[in-house]
């Protein structure tokens, strides 16, 4: 898929995308946080018996019902890793990992307009470089594709990432229970993976429901999947270069890769995060129909 032959209107593809398969869901994949505690009254006869407040009951020993006040409209902030990690590969004629990013964020923010849903974006690097409010209107929802139609077309190599402290910035920025959607590869500090798991429990922390597209090349990234001859592998963040023949690294890397990719799935199961391995040779579009099918029969 050759982007800039086939990818004119982000918003048009996504609503395209996501028309072709909203018809298999039977719901919605994605709900309102609508069990906010509000206050307690006393207990009337014929009050459904699930809402008694039992430790209540123990204290004063008298029946209270809790009270709950409906929340419809859900809060989504969709989050995207910018770094130069992201641009792999390049120039390969299909969708580099932040192009990638970008389509499934933008259909995500067609399937929440459609269910009157606020959505938020920001991007990050090494800081935040752009972070929205959530909002629900068509202006808002055309500069939200505006932004990640730019990043298409983003080029910048030797932009390295801090996801741990973007993370922590985010959750302390949104003051509202949310739903958090992460795109990145996670590639940040993989020898120093504590912080960036502490920041992910952060969000968890605040009540926010998360969910991390772990976003990779699946030939190259993870089964490192190259011809038996010399290359010069390169760094997109460090500029780094390494020369050395594939079959040299293969073993140690997909050791250390699998090794990785197992601990930080073992994390967000322990945190309550939903984790995709999203292969960018899947296709975005299939990645995330199977990702919402998935959550509508688990909803």
């Amino acid at each position: 898929m050759v982007l800039d032959q086939q990818i004119e209107n982000i918003e048009l593809l996504a609503k395209q995308v996501v028309e072709g398969f909203i018809i298999g869901l039977h719901k919605s994949p994605f709900h309102g946080f609508s069990v906010e505690f509000a206050e307690h009254r006393l207990y009337n006869i014929g009050d459904n018996l699930k809402h008694i407040d039992w430790k209540v009951y123990g204290r004063v020993d008298k029946l209270f019902i809790k009270k709950y006040e409906e929340e419809t409209n859900l809060r989504c902030q969709l989050v995207i890793d910018t770094s130069s990690s992201m641009l792999f590969p390049i120039d390969s004629g299909k969708p580099n990992k932040l192009q990638f990013s970008c389509l499934a964020a933008a259909s995500l923010a067609v399937i929440l307009k459609k269910q009157l849903d606020a959505v938020g974006l920001s991007f990050f690097d090494t800081s935040l470089t752009l972070h929205t409010a959530c909002k629900s209107n068509t202006v808002h929802q055309k500069m939200l594709m505006t932004e990640l139609e730019k990043k298409l077309k983003h080029e910048t190599q030797s932009q390295s990432t801090n996801a741990a402290n973007v993370l922590h910035q985010i959750a302390d920025t949104l003051h509202k229970r949310s739903l958090v959607v992460i795109f990145s590869d996670m590639l940040d500090r993989i020898s120093d993976q504590d912080e960036l798991f502490d920041a992910l429990q952060h969000l968890k922390y605040n009540k926010h429901e998360v969910i991390l597209f772990h976003v990779q090349d699946g030939q190259f990234e993870v089964d490192f999947d190259f011809e038996n001859r010399p290359y010069e592998f390169v760094d997109l963040e460090t500029g780094e270069r390494l020369k050395m023949n594939s079959t040299q690294l293969k073993e140690e890397y997909i050791k250390k890769m699998q090794e990785y990719r197992n601990s930080l799935s073992l994390k967000c199961g322990q945190f309550g995060i939903d984790i995709v391995n999203a292969n960018t040779n899947e296709g975005f579009d299939k990645v995330l129909n199977a990702y919402l099918i998935k959550r509508n029969k688990m909803a």
